[in-house]
């Protein structure tokens, strides 16, 4: 957690000096009362609203190339194993069963390379971080260095048994919006495919006879993983929705078929 806080604090600071780059979306008016002529990026707006300050919303639609570093797409849900298509764990996976609402999936970008078409469309690939979290019920250990993915049965009570992995998730992005609205926002549909890269795996567990214990290794989790996602929201926050398609763990034939869904929150478009 504290190395995550740390990453997030370093791309606020990194998107500060991204945005300096950036075209100016919106510009503030001050008019007396009776009706005001402005104009942002070649579009022109004539407001007769007869208040003194006025925002006027809008958005470049000039087309070209940009990139830099970002903090974006900043994801936040749960995750959810499925086994060959079920919800439901088979028996030789039920090892695995963890607690549904503290299984958790969060993610996002640092970098882009996007072009934009028009006004309402770009596209663009990025890259990021993506951690899955799984909060294991069972009390076990999942071993390090072996052939197939394998665990101990302890005869210990943990209070946090969590199995973890993270990738370096690879995105590309199409994202459509509709014009800015009088608050200056819009709504984003967003869908593309994405690949991850693993850096690695871990297990954290706390006991009372043990006191807290952190292990890194590979665990045997896929060292490539892709599929589809789905972001759709308004202004900076909607929801997400991302399923992948190969397995999530490689040459452990007894798991086989057993994938990761995520869904949840979504937030800074």
């Amino acid at each position: 957690m504290k190395r995550l806080i740390f990453i997030l604090i370093i791309c606020t600071l990194a998107t500060g000096v991204f945005a300096q780059n950036s075209k100016t979306d919106s510009v503030k008016a001050k008019k007396a009362a009776g009706h005001k002529l402005s104009s942002v990026d070649e579009a022109t707006d004539i407001n007769f609203n007869k208040s003194k300050d006025t925002v006027i919303h809008e958005h470049s639609k000039a087309p070209g190339f940009s990139w830099g570093l970002t903090f974006a797409r900043f994801d936040f849900g749960l995750s959810t194993l499925v086994d060959n298509g079920s919800f439901k764990l088979s028996p030789q996976n039920e090892f695995l069963r963890y607690r549904s609402w503290k299984t958790s999936n969060v993610g996002f970008d640092v970098i882009q390379f996007s072009y934009r078409f028009n006004s309402t469309f770009r596209m663009y690939l990025s890259g990021g971080f993506d951690w899955t979290n799984i909060r294991l019920r069972d009390n076990i250990t999942i071993l390090q260095n072996q052939p197939v993915l394998t665990y101990r049965q302890d005869n210990i009570d943990y209070r946090k048994n969590r199995f973890s992995s993270t990738y370096l998730r690879i995105p590309l992005t199409f994202d459509f919006r509709t014009k800015e609205d009088y608050n200056g926002g819009s709504f984003h549909f967003v869908f593309g495919p994405e690949g991850g890269i693993l850096l690695g795996g871990k297990v954290k567990q706390i006991s009372d006879e043990n006191g807290k214990q952190k292990a890194f290794n590979d665990y045997n989790f896929t060292k490539f993983t892709y599929g589809p996602f789905l972001r759709v929201g308004y202004a900076g926050f909607g929801i997400f929705a991302k399923y992948y398609m190969n397995n999530m763990f490689e040459n452990s034939p007894e798991q086989d078929g057993l994938k990761n869904f995520s869904f949840g929150m979504s937030f800074i478009f």
